[in-house]
Parts: structure tokens; C-alpha cells; sequence
């Protein structure tokens, strides 16, 4: 039986980002340099896959500090931890290492900076994300307000309209958080925003690429999980660029294929913490249905890495 055809867009920029690709590099090398268990507070990044196989190679994730035994390593995740995890860490004599993307803690010295100004700072994040809960966590309660919708900015009470700054989440749509700065702007003149933009170069990178596949696609999907924020973002962005069916999947085996019934062409993307295997998975799948032929779809180009922390490039000295 012939196979129908189908155009595959293929998203570029997709997966892994420079951040993420550092924080798994953290785990392997404390388990190479540790032996396990190394423990990892909070997911490593959001992705099942990705934590499962760490978990399988010895990592021990859990959610609070309190969990890990004194005498074994700890990790902080790629989302960034508030300043009371460290100090408990150190309180307890415990060897850590943290993984906060430094597109991460950028924005954590930026809100460390303008408090030292005198400055209250609103934050523009999703409520319970644990990058905001780390952000919000570099300074005292009440010093960071947090905003999610223009509508939020209305009703927000701050101590001072004059002495107020912003800082984001980094992996927020750009286009939505547009509208939120341009309301924080509109009733407070006198705000200070981030000398560069707070959205990491990744999250803008992998909205372009998607707001390029997805008016021609039928239909799109992204792999990615459903607690990862700019997954989620990416699946907003492609219906708003004019796709009529955008969806997050895990793994090949969450495709709803009746749903997909009589496209002729899908766009493929990833979100920056899903390996590009499950991305060859998904492909895989619907070349076992279609006659498919891929297209590249390449709005940038990455460069970037960042570089692991010095005591994991340092050799370990024997015990």
C-alpha cells in the first residue's frame, strides 16, 4: 500500500540549549568524579527522558535540600535555587555544585544590583516555575513582586512607583511579555529594565524557528515535557503564528494520530531541555505512516557553550 506524502518541517534552532547541556555535563562529571550517589535537588532540567537516564547512571533527584545525606555531593538544577539553599548547603558542611544556567543568574545579579540600589524589583514569570521561585529567592520577601498578565500589573501594589525595576523569567514568549513590559512601562514611567534582554537567546532563537514552520505546517508538535516552560511557550507561539493544530509530546508514543488525519505537511520542533533522539524518535514514526520528505527550516545559528564549574574540571585527589 502506497504511503501518503508529507512534508516534515524540521525546526532550527531546536533542543538542547547551551544551559541545559551544561547542567546534564554536571551531573555525569560529579558522578565520574564522586561516584554515586550524587544527589540533585529539584529535576536537573524538565525533561523525563533526560532525568531517568541520570537517575538510571546513579543521580538521586529530589525536591528539597533536607533530603540529601551531609556526606554526598548535591546538585542545584539548571533553573536556579534561592540564596537559602547554598547557605543551608554550607551550614551543613556539604559539597555542592550549582547548575543555574548563567543566562539564569545573570538575571539573579541584576536583581541583586538594583536592591542594592534601593530599588523594589517586579519579576515577569509563571507563579510556582522554580526559576521564579529562585529569582524571588535572591532577595528578602516583599522586595520582588511577581507578574504574569498585563492585567496583573493593574492591581500590583508597590511601595515606591519611582524605584522600581523588572526582571524575567528567561524562557517566556517574547511577544507576550512584550505586552506586560509595555503595561508595567504605561503605569510605571520611572521603571528600570534589564540592560539586555532577561529572555535567553535560546528561548527567542527556538520562537523564531517556530514562527517560520508553523503557517505553512497542517499541523505541529513539540517535544517536550508538560512542566517545561518554554515547551510549553513554543506550542503557544506556533498557534499564534497561524497553525490550527500545535501540541506538546513527550515521545512518539503520544501522538494522537487520528487527530492528524489528512495533513499533508507538520512541523517539528523541540524544547531546550529534550534530547534530539526523541526528536529522531517522533521522525521515526511518521516515516513508518508517510512517505516522508524533510525540510530544514533554519532561522539561526548556535554557538554558544558554557563551561562546567572549575572543581569538576579539576582532577580528584585521592582519598
Amino acid at each position: 500500500m502506497t504511503k501518503p506524502a508529507l512534508t516534515l518541517y524540521l525546526a532550527a534552532p531546536r533542543g538542547f540549549c547551551a544551559g541545559v547541556d551544561r547542567a546534564i555535563k554536571i551531573v555525569e562529571l560529579a558522578l565520574e568524579k564522586w561516584g554515586a550517589p550524587v544527589y540533585v535537588r529539584h529535576e536537573i532540567v524538565h525533561n523525563k527522558f533526560v532525568v531517568d537516564e541520570l537517575r538510571d547512571k546513579g543521580a538521586v533527584f529530589v525536591e528539597e535540600l533536607e533530603e540529601c545525606p551531609e556526606d554526598r555531593p548535591v546538585i542545584f538544577s539548571a533553573h536556579g535555587v534561592p540564596k537559602s539553599v547554598p547557605a543551608a548547603a554550607e551550614a551543613r558542611q556539604m559539597v555542592y555544585v550549582d547548575a543555574t544556567c548563567p543566562l539564569v543568574s545573570k538575571v539573579h545579579i541584576e536583581a541583586q544590583r538594583h536592591a542594592e540600589q534601593g530599588l523594589q524589583m517586579i519579576m515577569i514569570g509563571h507563579k510556582g516555575h522554580p526559576e521564579t521561585i529562585g529569582t524571588m529567592g535572591q532577595l528578602p520577601d516583599g522586595e520582588v513582586l511577581l507578574v504574569e498578565t498585563p492585567e496583573d500589573v493593574a492591581n500590583v501594589q508597590v511601595r515606591d512607583p519611582e524605584q522600581l525595576a523588572y526582571v524575567t523569567q528567561t524562557t517566556l514568549s517574547v511577544d507576550d511579555t512584550k505586552g506586560i513590559v509595555a503595561a508595567l512601562e504605561a503605569r510605571f514611567p520611572a521603571i528600570i529594565g534589564p540592560h539586555k534582554e532577561d529572555i535567553c537567546y535560546a528561548t527567542t532563537n527556538r520562537q523564531e524557528a517556530v514562527k517560520a514552520v508553523a503557517p505553512k505546517s497542517d499541523a505541529m508538535l513539540v517535544v517536550g515535557a508538560p512542566n517545561s516552560s518554554n515547551s510549553r511557550r513554543l506550542v503557544e507561539v506556533g498557534s499564534k503564528a497561524g497553525c490550527k493544530y500545535a501540541q506538546l509530546v513527550q515521545r512518539a508514543d503520544n501522538i494522537d494520530w487520528r487527530a492528524l488525519e489528512g495533513i499533508s505537511s507538520i512541523a517539528i520542533t523541540a524544547g531546550a531541555s529534550a534530547p534530539e533522539l526523541l526528536v529522531n524518535e517522533v521522525i521515526d514514526a511518521f516515516r513508518a505512516r508517510y512517505d516522508v520528505t524533510v525540510e530544514v527550516v533554519e532561522t539561526a545559528v548556535e554557538r554558544v557553550e558554557f563551561k562546567v564549574p572549575r572543581v569538576l574540571r579539576q582532577a580528584s585527589t585521592p582519598a
